[in-house]
């Protein structure tokens, strides 16, 4: 199947960003925009480099994206993200319109399903879980028991 096959590949691209991330001693969590079968956002985990609590992976490919077509509304898109936003990135996400988020592992501790009963997203939004989820729950736990 053509969709399962893309969102293979796409998150491939966004758990290479997860792992740039973890080079740099953030969590991993990575991300990719994509419109039109071509990814035109990338990003990862820079809260510890910018000393910033909003630097999630998702709103670096978010802004990214949205530099790249010139306007904030990324209805025509989805976002792969190797872990369940949180709240904060959920809010985001539905602000952008994105009209499709996938992403690899759950977050049972801070994913925007564990927050909230209510649909953050836009109300056409689709969401797709479960998406390489192994390797995105691994590279997680790895960096996890490096710092216990």
């Amino acid at each position: 199947m053509i969709i399962l096959d893309d969102d293979t590949r796409f998150m491939k691209a966004a758990l290479d960003e997860a792992r740039r991330a973890m080079e740099s001693d953030e969590v991993p969590i990575g991300a990719v925009v994509v419109c039109n079968g071509r990814i035109i956002g990338r990003g990862h985990n820079l809260t510890e480099t910018l000393a910033d609590v909003t630097a999630h992976a998702e709103m670096q490919a978010l802004t990214a994206a949205a530099a790249t077509l010139g306007g904030k509304y990324l209805a025509d898109c989805t976002l792969y993200v190797t872990v369940e936003p949180c709240l904060m990135c959920a809010g985001a996400i539905g602000w952008a319109q994105v009209k499709r988020i996938v992403y690899g592992c759950a977050d049972p501790k801070r994913g925007y399903s564990t927050i909230t009963a209510r649909q953050p997203f836009h109300p056409r939004a689709t969401i797709t879980s479960g998406i390489l989820a192994d390797d995105c729950a691994a590279l997680m736990q790895q960096f996890f028991r490096s710092k216990r």
